[in-house]
């Protein structure tokens, strides 16, 4: 399995494992395994890329980066991606990580849905929006082998149906605070300017990606 990931592989800490059991008693089936996923692609990416990444940080911050879309750690006023933020952070300083470190996991996840800001950032940040990317949009898709692909979903398969699921995941999770969806400003400036302009639409790159075509 690993030979196929070049030798990419969950870390093997106390920490990676206390993340994997939170998650994994906080979280359902799709959420955990697509938060897997996020971490290989994120790893993968690094490699082609040529970065030197924390593996821990990036897998902590892969598993909490949808925490916030769960019942226990949702809040009524905040973004989805700052109530994952601020549970990887009570995380992470129970067991004594640094300021520095816990920081840079809480930006990680508060901008992985925030594209163009976080590829210029730490490697952590990066990577995890980068594998958020590409197992929700297919971006970066023909960058992996097809070995690597099989290799992953094997691992931590990924449902047929799992576009519209993971659609579905994001509703159930922000339904009850709209006002937290207020999103790219520079794209109603646009529209309010130029009627005819379409921005893109985050549900249609999902059913469009290159997965499952």
């Amino acid at each position: 399995m690993y030979s196929a990931l070049k030798n990419i592989a969950i870390p093997d800490s106390k920490l990676a494992k206390a993340a994997t059991e939170f998650v994994r008693d906080t979280e359902n089936d799709l959420l955990f395994h697509h938060s897997s996923r996020v971490y290989y692609w994120g790893a993968l990416a690094g490699q082609h890329r040529g970065l030197k990444v924390d593996k821990e940080l990036l897998y902590v911050g892969c598993m909490f980066h949808d925490v916030g879309l769960t019942h226990e750690h949702c809040s009524c006023d905040k973004r989805f991606e700052v109530d994952g933020a601020n549970a990887a952070k009570d995380f992470l300083q129970s067991h004594g990580v640094s300021e520095e470190d816990v920081t840079k996991v809480w930006t990680a996840i508060a901008l992985h849905t925030t594209p163009g800001i976080p590829e210029f950032m730490a490697p952590e940040i990066a990577l995890l929006t980068a594998g958020v990317e590409m197992d929700v949009l297919g971006m970066g898709y023909e960058t992996f082998s097809e070995n690597d692909r099989q290799a992953v979903t094997a691992q931590h398969p990924r449902s047929p149906r799992f576009k519209e699921e993971i659609i579905e995941a994001f509703y159930n999770g922000i339904k009850h605070k709209p006002q937290t969806t207020f999103g790219n400003v520079k794209a109603d400036v646009i529209k309010d300017k130029e009627r005819d302009f379409q921005p893109l639409n985050f549900c249609s790159i999902i059913r469009n990606s290159a997965w499952d075509r």
